[in-house]
Formats: structure tokens, C-alpha cells, sequence
């Protein structure tokens, strides 16, 4: 899990955490406190969200260590007495983790993660969880709306090199793959994770080359059985010319991309091309800043587009770049915890959601005390008993099926990237 499997995270906290873990061991505050991670309201352009990036969470908490160094650095600080760098140096996490499981469809106010433990355990987690939970969620809500917008067409990430750092390219590729990408042109994601890898080629190949068309030639020599060309480096339509040259020679082609200009009209002149010399086999991918309101537009053209490569605005959710998101409190020994603050109030107890259908549809969902029953299907599952497993992780492939599965129960509405709303009853 790159960064998060490594170990070396424990300080990937904010200096309020351990100062309040601290003062919570002085004066006896070590009592089980449930800390509940939700969103309180969808970023405007999103209309729902896909619970993303739990297995991530789950191996960071199983190697979550203080080492030598993280004690001497936070003893260098001149604000932590021995006896909490001890309490940290044996420091592993051994609560109970409760999680909304990945691929389901989530809304505002519900929780996604809950954790369950002594009070200063859980609450040195709170920034670590936040970050973790939300980035993987943020990317894989952005990037299932692209993939309901293609209808159907294929999608391959691109985005890595314009992440917000190598952690987020590589986490961004899962989330897009949870999503319903067909794959990513990440090598580390593709081996990381096993998602099939796709790539074609940069214009500094084709301007290497003294001629456009001894590049192509040169490609598909090396690469004689995976041939895809881009074809917008000097003329695209003049590109596409060349292809069909080396196609009569018997150069088989599998696809060609285009990344600059209108790509709508040059697809269509190029499919217009590729077709008249009986070339009908040969894939159109596109690419260059589009997400789903560019692959929307595109199709509801009708544009002889077969693949998008989709990048920068995905991997950054650049219309809705942070969901937010929260960790507090809402139980401790027992008892219930509330925030009544103005915009930010929070419900009491560990809670359990309720998904109601009608017509095999979504309808509304209940969130209530995990204690409760009500009708409805139960989403929330019990990850980890006193720190170890208690349920088994999925494989992506079923992370991605279980996804299939809450879009097409999802209302027609929700499904377009048009805001519309849903029903959440917090009780």
C-alpha cells in the first residue's frame, strides 16, 4: 500500500492529538470512546458518494508504530512527558473498527467509518483516518460519475503524473478502478493492486523522429501486436492519412488517440477516414483535460469516440476538490457525546444505516443508533474486533460489483451529474 503499508505514518497526526492524548492519560480519561467519520454535506455538483479507500485504512492501523526516531523527535518538541512517549513507544491499535464497506453508495450524515476504543487510542487517529478515507472516497465518487456519463465506453486513468503527490497517483488509480475504470496507465497501481495497465505514447516520440510516419512505422515494429498511435503531434487529420498508408501495408493498427485540438470533430473526420479505407476496427481514444462533463457533451453529440483517457481533473476532482468531512466524538463510556455548534451538529452513539427500497429502487436511508433495528438492508459491517480482523476485506473485483450493483438500484436522477437530492432520516 505504498506510503501506508511502510509503517512511518504515526506522526501523520496534528499536534492537537497527542497533546489531548496526553492530558486524557493524566486525568484518567482512558475509557472506550466511539469516534464516528462522516461527511455533513455533499460538495453542490455531487448528488452521491462511493465509500472508497477502507483497505488502505485497515493495513495502516495494523502497522501504525511510534518508532525511535517518531519518539525522539516528539521528545525534542519539549512538550510530552515520559510517561505518555512510553504509553506511545508500546502504542498498536486494538479497538474495534465499524465501516460502511467500499463500493456502496453513501450519502450526507452518514457514517462511513466508526472506531471503537480506549479514548486516547482512537483520538490520535482522527487526522490519519480523515485523510485516508476521504481522499480515496473523493476520487472514486469523481470518477464514477465519468464512468456514468460514458455510457457504456471505455475508460483507462492517466492521471498519476498531475496527483497531488506519488501516494495520491497511485490510491487515485484504485479509486478510479473501484469506480469502473478498465484500467490505469500507472505501472505501481497496475502492480500494487492488479489493474490492468494501458498506455500508447508521448509527442516527444513522434518529434524524435524526422518524419511522423517512420515514428508510427518505428512504433508498431517494436509493438507490432498493441499498436496505437497519437496522431494530433503537427496534423491530425494528416495523421490519420498515414495510418491508413501503413495499414495497407499491412501494419495492423488497434487504435489511434487524439489529445489536443476539437477532439469531437477530429474523431469524427478521423473515423470518417478510417472507415473509407475499411478500417472500421481501428479504436478512437481521446484524452486532454476531459472528466465527466466534457465525456457527456462528447457523447450526447454523438461522436465516434470509443475510449477516454481521463486524467488531471479526476485525479484532483478539480470541480469538488475536499468532501466535508468530520471525526468527533459521539459516545464515551456509554454515554452519549453531542456538538450542537451552528452548521456542525453531530448525533449521538455508534450508529448503524438502514437502506429502505421501493420498487427496487434506493428510497431513503435511516441512520440510527447501532443498537436499533428498523427495516431496511444493514450497510454498516464490523471491520476489526480489538484490532485484528473480524471480516475479511473484498477483492477489488468485488468492491466493483458490489458497486454495479448500488448503481443500478440507485434512482434514475441520482445517476446524472445534474444535482438532485436523497433522503437521509437521522433518528
Amino acid at each position: 500500500m505504498g506510503l501506508c503499508s511502510e509503517g512511518g505514518l504515526s506522526l501523520f497526526t496534528d499536534l492537537y492529538e497527542l497533546t489531548m492524548a496526553q492530558s486524557y492519560l493524566e486525568h484518567g480519561k482512558t475509557g472506550k470512546a466511539v469516534f464516528s467519520l462522516f461527511v455533513r454535506r455533499l460538495p453542490k455538483n455531487r448528488n452521491f458518494l462511493v465509500s472508497c479507500g477502507l483497505e488502505t485504512l485497515v493495513n495502516t492501523l495494523k502497522n501504525l508504530r511510534f518508532s525511535d526516531d517518531d519518539i525522539n523527535y516528539l521528545r525534542s518538541i519539549g512538550k510530552f512527558s515520559d510517561d505518555f512517549l512510553s504509553y506511545l513507544r508500546e502504542y498498536r491499535f486494538r479497538g474495534d473498527l465499524y465501516a460502511v464497506p467500499e463500493g456502496r453508495i453513501i450519502f450526507e450524515n452518514e457514517p462511513i467509518v466508526q472506531i471503537e476504543g480506549s479514548l486516547p487510542e482512537v483520538q490520535i487517529l482522527e487526522t490519519l483516518v480523515m485523510n485516508l478515507i476521504s481522499f480515496e472516497t473523493l476520487i472514486a465518487s469523481k470518477a464514477v460519475r465519468v464512468r456514468l456519463s460514458a455510457n457504456g465506453k471505455s475508460l483507462v486513468d492517466f492521471g498519476c503524473r498531475r496527483a497531488h503527490g506519488t501516494d495520491a497517483g497511485v490510491r487515485s488509480a484504485r479509486a478510479c478502478f473501484v469506480a469502473g475504470f478498465d484500467g490505469t496507465s500507472n505501472l505501481l497501481a497496475g502492480k500494487r493492486y492488479n489493474i490492468p495497465v494501458f498506455g500508447t505514447m508521448a509527442h516527444s516520440y513522434i518529434m524524435v523522429f524526422d518524419e511522423e510516419e517512420y515514428a508510427f512505422r518505428s512504433f508498431a515494429q517494436s509493438f507490432p501486436n498493441s499498436t496505437i498511435l497519437l496522431i494530433d503531434t503537427y496534423d491530425t487529420v494528416a495523421g490519420a492519412h498515414k495510418v491508413v498508408k501503413l495499414a495497407k501495408e499491412g501494419v495492423k493498427v488497434v487504435g489511434v488517440r487524439i489529445d489536443s485540438g476539437d477532439v469531437g470533430k477530429l474523431s469524427a473526420e478521423v473515423r470518417r477516414i478510417l472507415d473509407q479505407a475499411g478500417l472500421r476496427d481501428v479504436k478512437i481514444l481521446v484524452s486532454g483535460g476531459i472528466d465527466e462533463y466534457e465525456v457527456k457533451e462528447l457523447n450526447s453529440k454523438g461522436f465516434p469516440i470509443d475510449a477516454f483517457g481521463v486524467g488531471t481533473k479526476v485525479v484532483t476532482s478539480a470541480d469538488a476538490p475536499y468532501l466535508d468531512i468530520a471525526y468527533k466524538l459521539v459516545e464515551y463510556e456509554g454515554k452519549p457525546k453531542v456538538k450542537t455548534s451552528p452548521g456542525k451538529k453531530t448525533f449521538p452513539f455508534k450508529r448503524q444505516i438502514y437502506r429502505i427500497y421501493k420498487d427496487g429502487l434506493m428510497s431513503r436511508d435511516l441512520v440510527v443508533p447501532y443498537k436499533d433495528t428498523t427495516e431496511g438492508e444493514k450497510l454498516v459491517e464490523k471491520i476489526l474486533e480489538r484490532g485484528e480482523a473480524f471480516t475479511e476485506l473484498s477483492s477489488l473485483s468485488d468492491i466493483r460489483e458490489r458497486l454495479n450493483a448500488d448503481l443500478e438500484r440507485l434512482p434514475p436522477d441520482l445517476r446524472g451529474i445534474d444535482k438532485c437530492s436523497y433522503e437521509v432520516v437521522v433518528l
